[in-house]
């Protein structure tokens, strides 16, 4: 790890002014902001990440606050730690499959340290960008290839890969934000963003090393959740090597309506499997009015995995993915 420079904030202002400073808000950032530190302080000591200036953001007032809004949609502070937002009152009854998704991540530790701001940018956990013996990495070093496509990639993405990375998106609370239509808001130095979570995460493409819509001085505030439909069904199935403290090789968020035997209002995303987590507007549309049928859920989820593009060692995930949505969508319709 590298000598930095700390500096503890009290205001949105002089953490966006510190951080403007930075010349990419993506690799290679020179100033990050820090806050539970479970993910950045790890790459630090890979020197993966080697920040010259941390500024601490955990001292600034009112962002560590869950509220509900008067148009009934949710509001989530940056500084939410990951264990309160699961037990948050508000969340366990309007949208259980974010306190699912985020009891199945991690450990009970971590989730006490871990952020909502920080989990939303989060780095991927592919073992040829955490490790600096191996050259070939675009995320880490741009144009220098990718180890991993040549290498063991069995927990690697097959959706929203590119020639240059299939590394995946590590994250189980994002993938739940996806399917309740969630709204990044940022202040930056340029002034104030919203952000749907849609647009916030970009594809590798050609540069695999710009991860998100954030600039220089971006600082995330805060989360919001709209209101959902009345007696919608929620459920967030997460596949994995074993029981905890593991990252999902498939999972499935997933919220409906089911009313006079049709599906309605469906939203569907997994994690695991892509290079963001991955919303499924091809399953919705399959599904939407349809009748809750293994059919039909046989059908939804070959039309969301057409685009999969696996490779040698993790081409079991298609069919993996597949009855993971499938027994999602069989147990949330059957609640």
């Amino acid at each position: 790890m590298i000598d930095f420079e700390l500096t503890r904030v009290g205001t949105p202002d002089a953490a966006i002014q510190i951080a403007a400073a930075t010349p990419t808000a993506q690799q290679g950032a020179t100033i990050r902001f820090i806050a539970g530190g479970t993910n950045l302080i790890d790459y630090m000591k890979l020197d993966v990440e080697t920040p010259q200036h941390l500024v601490d953001i955990n001292r600034i007032p009112d962002l560590a606050k869950v509220e509900k809004q008067s148009d009934g949609s949710l509001k989530i502070g940056a500084l939410v730690r990951n264990s309160d937002l699961a037990q948050a009152p508000e969340v366990l009854a309007e949208y259980p499959v974010l306190s699912q998704a985020l009891l199945s991540g991690a450990s009970a530790q971590l989730r006490n340290k871990a952020t909502t701001s920080g989990n939303l940018v989060q780095r991927t956990r592919c073992p040829y960008f955490r490790d600096l013996a191996y050259a070939e990495c675009n995320k880490r070093t741009p144009g220098s290839g990718c180890a991993a496509i040549g290498g063991y990639h069995r927990n690697h993405a097959i959706l929203g890969v590119s020639d240059q990375c299939i590394a995946t998106h590590a994250s189980d609370m994002d993938v739940a934000l996806m399917v309740l239509d969630a709204v990044i808001h940022v202040q930056g130095a340029k002034g104030n963003r919203m952000i749907p979570i849609g647009e916030f995460y970009k594809l590798p493409g050609t540069t695999p090393h710009i991860e998100n819509a954030l600039e220089p001085g971006d600082l995330i505030t805060h989360v919001t959740l709209p209101a959902l439909p009345e007696k919608t069904k929620q459920i967030y199935l997460k596949l994995r090597d074993r029981a905890s403290y593991e990252f999902a090789l498939a999972s499935a968020a997933i919220v409906m309506q089911v009313q006079t035997g049709r599906m309605r209002h469906v939203r569907v995303a997994m994690g695991g499997v892509g290079t963001r987590p991955w919303r499924m507007p091809e399953a919705e549309r399959s599904l939407e009015g349809q009748a809750p049928t293994e059919r039909a859920f046989r059908a939804a989820a070959d039309a969301a995995l057409r685009g999969a593009r696996p490779h040698t060692d993790n081409a079991f995930k298609v069919e993996l993915a597949k009855l993971c949505m499938i027994r999602a969508l069989t147990t949330v319709t059957s609640a």
